[in-house]
């Protein structure tokens, strides 16, 4: 007959516990699955799935209570590891909704905002689309399937244990922070170079032609320029994205110290 005692069943307990805390902290800040409109049942259903499949190939500690205070520090750590691997997907998210920003400004679409939900704020139209664009390729790209596979590495490169440190550089997730802008400039730059373009020739033609309104000619030509340099930057709007999606991963499986 199988008898299991309270100290083994504590220790299976927190050798479960552990390795879900970061796979919840990842799923609760990376898109798409930490979005609002994602159930949470769904999220915490996720989440043990994958820690019942990753508890079993991990390396037990030495009998650490899991109430006690180095229990308590390792479940801390693990969410704070989980926490900051969801982070740097949400930076390149951040990243498209920048490009989206800047571009919609530069079309004269800054007035054009809506509600996200998401990120409980304001955010324009055209962010709004290429967001879901990007969504979008992330799933068809099965982009997801290899942040699981990170997540899951990271717990070699980035192991349990009940060292103070959080096992990870925070110099390399700080870093990763220019992402944002990098992305953003990246996926903007044709529509500002076009419209650049576009506001000198109108400034051109109101100097040939004072008696021109400019404000009644300019507006409309600025934004069917931006529209039609949108429509033409689509096709080709996968390459650099899957570029970044690849320079993640990298950067996520090359988070340890």
């Amino acid at each position: 007959m199988l008898s299991i005692n309270s100290n083994e069943l504590i220790s299976m307990l927190a050798a479960f516990l552990w390795p879900l805390t970061r796979i919840l902290g990842f799923i609760s800040v990376a898109p798409p699955f930490g979005n609002s409109g994602v159930p949470v049942q769904i999220k915490i259903a996720l989440g043990v799935m994958l820690a019942l499949i990753v508890a079993p190939t991990l390396e037990p500690l030495n009998q650490i209570d899991m109430l006690s205070i180095a229990g308590i520090m390792i479940l801390m750590q693990q969410f704070v590891v989980g926490l900051a691997i969801g982070f740097m997907v949400r930076l390149v998210f951040a990243g498209v909704e920048m490009a989206g920003e800047i571009a919609g400004l530069t079309m004269g679409l800054g007035f054009a905002t809506f509600f996200d939900p998401n990120t409980r704020g304001r955010s324009s139209a055209i962010s709004q689309f290429l967001v879901i664009l990007t969504s979008l390729l992330f799933l068809a790209l099965n982009v997801h399937h290899a942040l699981f596979e990170a997540l899951v590495m990271s717990f070699k490169t980035i192991p349990i244990s009940t060292h103070l440190s959080m096992g990870f550089s925070v110099l390399k997730l700080a870093v990763w922070a220019e992402e944002i802008f990098k992305t953003g400039v990246m996926l903007s730059l044709p529509i500002v170079a076009a419209l650049l373009i576009t506001n000198i020739a109108l400034g051109i033609l109101t100097r040939a032609a004072p008696q021109l309104n400019l404000f009644g000619i300019g507006f409309p030509i600025t934004i069917g320029v931006g529209f039609l340099m949108l429509d033409m930057i689509l096709p080709y709007l996968a390459l650099p994205l899957e570029a970044t999606f690849q320079h993640l991963l990298d950067a996520i499986n090359n988070l340890h110290r």
